[in-house]
């Protein structure tokens, strides 16, 4: 069995020195983080100089109460209350004092609050852009806070704007009126006869009078403690369509809305799932009158989910490297320390390469052109990286890793949902396909690729421009699959997608890294990510690499994350 530290703290030798032992808790996330200010750089412009203290403020708010606000409503999370003293069912979901403190200093400094926005678009600054910063931070340090603050918030709001009463909207829009993540909205579709078929949902949804009557039970609820809820149901005539529901009636009456019970999960604890059981709810139909024509808007919506939910894989994906690069240049074991270990260096080396790329993915989704495909390729790759992450930071702190007092146990239990979220791989997939064959979505894909390679520094390039014609023609052959074929085909055409989208969004930063002065690393982080997913390395495997990788180690790091 191996041995973990098992020499007294003070050893002759010294090395069990748990002050040297910090992690990326207690850090300023913004000020340790040059490829999150080289990204801000470039997105902001102008506005940085002005945006620059606001985010070095937000770093040191993430990196210091949420992070261990985070810890502490992990050990103690929502409950429910579900009878009040008199047996009344009040399905009352009370939240632990450090979640609601993490909340009220959240939005105390919220990005995405309209009043922060117009001041920052008067500085010169794209909210878009700060507000993409201020979930890629908050969710380094709790994903399930941000799925609590921001599930569906910006859906409720689209559909209510569009199709709810006056005096409903009004009610929705002082809900969120600090913005989409003030609200804490909830999306509810997932039935027991099946999370993505909805084919087989069972909800219903009769008139009555003004509003509707809905009736049905969703097994897996997310932020059951919201204020307003997305829930999918089924119409007199078959159709399936969205509808809101509010905890109160417009007579101000309870609405019928039971929750069954807390879901006992693996992670994201902070955020309150449930089985939530609707009663005759009142409820407003998000569509035209009497129809399912508002299925085709919610879905288009849910992309912009998908995008939160591989923020939050990316998020899970850079706490991880970050605490691996603390431990490593902090634990010794064979008379050196771990990040001067060939095999560990090759290990950080490549993890920095894939979060690097993966951030190039999302927020190129976020702030980038509206791709169709993006949403379903970005999630498919930065939900799986958050757990493969979190699985290396394990490994690399060894037992220590394993333990619950160590910060990347959660990273694991949190990062495992982010695959299910928003539709796993094969739901993924299938829309890449739905995308592709009725909205020829390959097309502006990949001529989004192309423009993204021209940036690119001179003299590179080459091998990435390659392979966008090679998918050019993989696309093609797989067009003429037979459909049993072709959807078997899906998943490694989509991670061929990935692959060289993100090859081509790192070209693109190197190219602009360079032109705009500020050293030319990115272009390293490039080659590497190219070279380890898109090369042909024939019989060797990968022996015949360069080892780049280790000759600059250093800048790597350095570029990644200030220790």
């Amino acid at each position: 069995m191996a041995s973990y530290l098992i020499e007294p703290v003070d050893g002759p030798s010294g090395r069990y020195d748990t002050a040297r032992y910090q992690g990326a808790a207690g850090r300023n996330w913004w000020t340790s983080d040059p490829s999150l200010q080289l990204l801000m750089r470039r997105h902001l412009g102008e506005g940085y100089s002005w945006a620059e203290p606001h985010l070095s403020r937000l770093g040191a708010l993430m990196g210091g109460p949420i992070a261990a606000y985070a810890e502490e409503t992990d050990r103690n999370p929502p409950r429910l209350e579900k009878y009040d003293r008199w047996g009344r069912d009040v399905s009352q979901v009370v939240m632990p004092p450090s979640f609601t403190s993490a909340r009220e200093a959240l939005m105390a400094d919220n990005f995405t609050s309209p009043g922060f926005a117009a001041t920052a678009k008067d500085n010169g600054a794209d909210p878009a852009a700060l507000g993409a910063a201020w979930t890629y931070l908050l969710d380094q340090a709790d994903i399930g806070m941000g799925c609590a603050l921001g599930t569906g918030g910006d859906m409720v709001v689209s559909l209510a704007e569009k199709h709810a009463p006056a005096d409903v909207l009004e009610r929705v829009r002082a809900i969120f009126a600090n913005g989409f993540y003030s609200g804490e909205a909830a999306q509810m579709f997932t039935e027991r006869t099946g999370g993505s078929d909805l084919a087989a949902l069972e909800a219903t949804a009769t008139p009555d009078g003004q509003a509707w009557s809905l009736t049905g039970l969703k097994w897996f609820a997310s932020n059951a403690n919201g204020s307003a809820f997305v829930v999918l149901a089924r119409l007199p005539s078959g159709d399936v369509a969205p509808f809101l529901v509010l905890w109160e009636r417009r007579d101000g009456a309870r609405n019928a809305v039971r929750i069954r019970r807390l879901k006992d999960k693996l992670g994201t604890r902070s955020v309150a799932s449930a089985e939530v059981e609707f009663t005759g709810a009142e409820a407003f139909l998000l569509a035209g009158s009497g129809s399912g024509s508002g299925l085709g808007t919610m879905m288009k919506l849910t992309n912009a989910s998908r995008l939160g939910v591989a923020m939050m894989g990316l998020g899970v994906a850079r706490r991880a490297l970050v605490e691996s690069l603390c431990y490593a240049s902090a634990r010794e074991a064979f008379g050196r320390r771990l990040i001067d270990q060939p095999l560990m260096r090759r290990k950080l080396a490549e993890l920095v390469v894939e979060v690097e790329a993966v951030q190039a993915l999302v927020f190129d989704g976020h702030l980038g052109p509206r791709l169709r495909l993006a949403p379903a390729l970005v999630k498919l790759r930065a939900a799986r990286l958050g757990v493969h992450a979190a699985s290396d930071a394990i490994e690399i702190h060894g037992g220590n890793g394993y333990i619950e007092q160590w910060p990347v146990a959660r990273l694991l239990r949190d990062a495992q949902v982010n695959p299910i979220w928003e539709g796993g791989d094969n739901i993924l997939c299938l829309d890449v396909r739905r995308a592709m064959l009725k909205e020829s979505a390959h097309e502006p894909f990949l001529e989004r690729l192309t423009t993204a390679v021209e940036q690119a520094p001179p003299g590179s390039g080459d091998l990435v421009r390659g392979r966008i014609d090679d998918l050019r023609k993989a696309i093609t052959v797989w067009s003429s699959l037979d459909p049993v074929t072709a959807e078997a085909r899906l998943y490694p055409l989509a991670q061929f997608m990935a692959d060289v989208y993100a090859a081509a969004l790192l070209l693109e930063q190197a190219g602009w890294e360079q032109r705009s002065g500020h050293g030319d690393r990115k272009a390293l982080v490039a080659r590497l990510y190219a070279d380890a997913h898109l090369a042909d390395h024939g019989p060797l495997r990968g022996l015949d690499r360069t080892a780049e990788d280790l000759d600059h180690f250093d800048d790597l790091v350095a570029g990644a994350v200030t220790l």
